[in-house]
């Protein structure tokens, strides 16, 4: 007895210590995150941050990085090397984390970290060819000295903070996951612009459109689908002349309507990812001198997509948000001028439909010959598993991206034996036009830096203390003929290849147009007077319509109007689309709810505040009649399609109320227009009243309806934030939804010297155990924003600095 018990005594220690230091799914390992001296503990910030005087080899001067009040750094330094190493530097002090994790995601690496569960998502990101599309640029960015000398300098100073860590001080995420940070590579930089061009890509509809062609043939096609919506409120305005002689445009190929296409499942694109931005002329402002404004929706999460930072060397001075992983400031402004961005959605990836010679995959048909495949070989790492090697077989175009169904809800768009021709595969070098806007001056600099860009395509706004205020949609954009790409190409034609570049001087611009103002907000780039094609639909017109409103009609400008102006929640969508339902509705069949809820929404003022119950009404009943209308000849099994957009569904219901479409084809009984709206108001009040229960303010108001908040970027429970009660919606320029969103909101006014105003949902930190993880929330929450510290020096004793770091050369 004695023997068992004393080798209990040893077996139980052994045993409890090898269960406290192994990671079981995840679960981390216990031992290691509940040490009081290097796990989670050490997490805890306050808000005190000491000033440090630190020595690195790798500094070639004296660098001053001043944090003001809200963590944001000021960095002053004596060259551009040392001001790209400091950012690196800074970002990974705040942002290691999460650079690491989008790097990884990006690359096809998270099995490295969780295991064989994340599989079909790197299996899709290398097969995506993001990868391939970030060495290709990075090819770009390695050609210019000036790239080059950023993107190295930043990585070094990113390396140098990780090899100063020691297990305690790494950030929480690290020891929840249980891994390390590995040195930080250039083409880490060069993926988080690709992954940015995936986000922004918008969904890829050729797959359905040809499969409608195909259901329905060219002429409902067109009429459902047409190139150019019935409302529109073009970036570049009407009847603006285009002072060049264009480039021929390739000719269309015959057949190329004649596509076949795989079979997957039915996702309508979801609107959402969208941003605004404007500039006005010291013509309609109180100062006389321009202000610019910009808040680019995205998918929101804790840390912020992006970092502030202040960079100061000789020849700049520039503030504004970066991207945690590169260099450079993407939206923002300097001494002279200031610009921002909205997503342009250009048609820039199109699927090519292969004729392989066989099973092998070695050869497809190209121009009446058989061309060789290329093979690139994708190893993933997977934690706790062998190995797994997958082969991606490359035509001319791109990528083959599969051969069969995945497993993966993200890859339901990809059309089997497809190849993907997408511009963010190709060599590019857009950290040149940050590179130069930072340092602008005037507009002939702003127009210079847009000639680096090529993905993905922005609307470049732009103002300067000279007065001048311009935007242009830009990008490299493929010559194609009109409609390439908005159904699945022929790969075996060069006719559908892409035929060269328009000019970048030939992308649509105006500057200081006669109205006194610029503006996008996703809408259509042009009238359809330019002359080449650019997409055949972009963002619906609303949000566009509404700026453009409010700008008109305002006078006097100051901070406050765009601030006002940025938190605007009035839909246009409702104003349209009520007077043609609520008639409609028939009273007689309504019980107490559904009357209660028509005398709300009959009353209601058409904006999407937080407190207003139409909105909920509203938003619920349009998604439902929209689906009523189109959903029982558009969502077919092994069939998939997509619906018309909102555009084309509210002219029909506008201007064609009778309209075949309204019949619900799978039932005997022929619905109308009136049988559509009423059953959808009526499941709109059951649903509202199941899920939120009895009518009212404190139930069905649209803030808790619409449930917005900021989730962790690993969706970490406990790390995101709390439910935001606030309002505004995706159709309105507060374009505020469950959690995607203005991801920045900045206002600058020009001048002698510039001031700036912005904020994020969020923080500079990204460590949940620091006060500046999510300090800026409430601020953003109401609609405020925050004056920026824009200093002139690191003596500036104007500003509010908590702590200064003083790095020297060793």
């Amino acid at each position: 007895m004695k023997r068992v018990k004393a080798l209990l005594c040893i077996l139980v220690p052994i045993a409890l210590a090898y269960v406290l230091n192994t990671k079981f799914g995840d679960t981390p390992p216990l031992l290691k995150f509940l040490n009081p001296f290097t796990g989670f503990w050490q997490n805890a910030e306050n808000s005190l941050v000491s000033d440090k005087k630190m020595v690195f080899k790798n500094a070639e001067a004296e660098i001053n990085i001043l944090f003001d009040e809200r963590m944001i750094p000021h960095v002053f330094a004596q060259n551009d090397h040392d001001v790209y190493y400091a950012q690196g530097y800074v970002t990974a002090m705040h942002r290691l984390w999460q650079m690491d994790f989008q790097t990884r995601f990006a690359a096809g690496r998270l099995c490295e970290v969780v295991g064989p569960k994340a599989i079909e998502v790197d299996r899709y990101q290398r097969r995506m060819g993001m990868l391939y599309g970030a060495e290709n640029s990075l090819q770009g960015m390695m050609e210019d000295p000036k790239s080059k000398a950023m993107i190295l300098a930043y990585t070094q100073g990113i390396n140098d903070y990780i090899h100063s860590l020691s297990p305690a001080q790494l950030p929480m995420e690290y020891k929840l996951l249980d891994f390390k940070p590995e040195d930080w590579t250039p083409v880490k930089c060069a993926l988080l612009l690709k992954q940015m061009s995936a986000v922004l890509a918008m969904g890829s509809d050729e797959f359905y459109m040809t499969n409608i062609l195909k259901k329905f043939g060219p002429e409902v096609t067109k009429d459902l689908f047409p190139d150019y919506p019935f409302k529109e409120s073009p970036i570049i305005p009407v009847g603006t002349k285009w002072d060049f002689t264009p480039l021929p445009i390739p000719p269309t190929p015959k057949g190329y309507t004649e596509m076949m296409t795989g079979s997957v499942r039915t996702e309508q694109k979801e609107e959402g990812i969208g941003s605004n931005n404007w500039a006005v002329s010291g013509a309609k402002t109180a100062s006389g001198y321009p202000i610019l404004a910009n808040d680019p929706h995205l998918n929101l999460t804790l840390p912020s997509i992006w970092y502030q930072i202040q960079l100061h060397a000789p020849g700049l001075n520039s503030y504004g948000v970066s991207l945690p992983g590169a260099p450079g400031i993407v939206i923002g402004f300097n001494n002279h001028i200031a610009w921002g961005v909205t997503n342009v959605a250009a048609d820039v990836l199109d699927f090519y439909q292969i004729k392989f010679k066989d099973q092998s995959h070695q050869q497809y048909w190209y121009n009446n010959a058989w061309k060789n495949t290329t093979k690139r070989y994708e190893k993933i790492k997977i934690r706790g598993a062998k190995d797994e090697t997958d082969t991606v077989f490359y035509t001319h175009h791109g990528p083959v991206v599969y051969f069969q169904r995945p497993k993966y809800s993200n890859a339901n768009n990809v059309p089997l034996g497809n190849a993907l021709r997408w511009i963010a595969h190709d060599r590019s070098n857009e950290l040149m036009t940050f590179y130069y806007l930072n340092r602008g001056k005037n507009y002939a600099d702003y127009r210079k830096a847009l000639t680096f860009y090529t993905a993905p395509a922005q609307n470049f706004v732009f103002a300067s203390a000279d007065n001048d205020i311009a935007i242009t949609p830009n990008g490299k954009f493929p010559l194609k003929w009109k409609d390439q790409g908005k159904f699945i190409l022929d790969g075996s034609d060069p006719g559908n290849d892409w035929h060269g570049w328009i000019p970048a001087a030939q992308n649509p611009t105006v500057k200081n147009p006669p109205r006194n103002f610029v503006s996008s907000a996703n809408q259509s780039s042009t009238d359809q007077t330019y002359p080449y094609y650019i997409n055949w639909e972009f963002s619906p017109y609303e949000r566009g319509q509404r700026i453009n409103d409010r700008l008109t009609a305002m006078d006097k400008i100051n901070l406050d109007s765009m601030r006002r102006l940025q938190s605007d929640s009035y839909s246009i969508v409702a104003e349209n689309l009520l007077p043609h339902i609520l008639s409609l509705v028939d009273l007689s069949r309504l019980n107490a709810t559904q009357k209660e809820a028509f005398n709300i929404i009959s009353k209601w003022n058409r904006f999407f505040e937080a407190k207003e119950v139409g909105a909920s009404i509203f938003d619920l009943w349009s998604k439902r009649l929209e689906n009523d209308i189109w959903d029982d000849e558009f969502n077919i099994e092994d069939n998939t399609m997509r619906h018309p957009n909102r555009d084309r569904t509210i002219q029909l219901i506008q201007k064609e109320p009778n309209s075949k479409w309204f019949d619900n084809v799978k039932t005997p009984n022929k619905e109308t227009l009136a049988d559509l709206v009423n059953e959808s108001f009526k499941f709109t009040c059951d649903s509202l009243e199941r899920k939120f229960g009895t009518i009212g303010i404190k139930n069905w108001n649209w803030a808790k309806v619409k449930n917005t908040n900021i989730p962790h970027l690993a969706k970490i429970p406990g790390m995101g934030s709390k439910i935001l009660m606030i309002g505004g919606a995706k159709s309105t320029v507060n374009a505020l939804s469950e959690s995607n969103g203005p991801s920045w909101r900045m206002v600058i006014e020009l001048g002698k010297m510039p001031k700036g105003h912005g904020v994020y949902p969020g923080g500079q930190s990204g460590n949940p155990g620091s006060p500046f993880y999510d300090n800026m929330i409430d601020t953003w929450a109401k609609g405020q924003l925050n004056d920026l510290y824009f200093m002139q020096s690191p003596l500036d004793e104007t500003q509010k600095i908590i702590a200064r770091y003083k790095i020297s050369k060793k």
